[in-house]
């Protein structure tokens, strides 16, 4: 008798991994956010980041650039393949760019973070659009993707400001998490539906 091995297709493969994935990035989130509450949020715009400050700016899109290539790996190949080889590339120049703000001020690092956030958020909500159809419950995702291009435009605009504060960003990444969390629930009652 021979035996004869079922693979999944993509549609069923990619909701397991993006819960997995998407719970991943909640945790390392409000870790995140508490390293940076407990570490940097009275440092202020025309501040020069502290030693741990400057990693954890540099840390975030490099994360988010690792999160990437794990979704891409996930989802193998498909409409939003293109969109997220450039979020990858995206992620990568703005832990680039954070490297070289943190010999500058807090507030130049604002503005790296700001752009990065804003383009990152727009290529998000793409690939959530794009995905509606294969993987379904990507509202909470273009949501994210919406909020995040709004953030990111309001971190960039206020990072001159002399108010401006690295706990800013902290914002920013907890209601990320708070989305990546919804995706999971949403994703997971798709599932059972299904």
């Amino acid at each position: 008798m021979t035996q004869t091995t079922v693979t999944p297709t993509l549609a069923t493969a990619t909701p397991s991994g993006l819960r997995s994935l998407h719970l991943i990035r909640v945790a390392f989130s409000l870790i995140w956010v508490a390293l940076v509450f407990s570490t940097s949020a009275k440092l202020v715009s025309a501040d020069e980041p502290t030693v741990i400050a400057a990693v954890l700016l540099f840390v975030y899109p490099l994360w988010d650039a690792i999160a990437t290539l794990l979704e891409r790996r996930l989802a193998g190949t498909d409409s939003t393949d293109r969109v997220r080889t450039v979020n990858l590339g995206l992620g990568l120049a703005a832990t680039a760019g954070m490297v070289v703000a943190a010999f500058s001020t807090i507030g130049t690092a604002l503005l790296v973070f700001g752009v990065w956030a804003l383009l990152a958020g727009a290529l998000q909500l793409t690939v959530a659009i794009r995905r509606r159809r294969t993987v379904g419950a990507q509202w909470p995702m273009a949501i994210s993707g919406g909020q995040s291009v709004l953030a990111g435009a309001g971190i960039a605009a206020m990072s001159a400001s002399e108010t401006s504060s690295l706990s800013t960003v902290a914002g920013y990444s907890a209601f990320g998490a708070f989305w990546f969390l919804v995706s999971v629930i949403a994703l997971t009652v798709r599932s059972r539906r299904v």
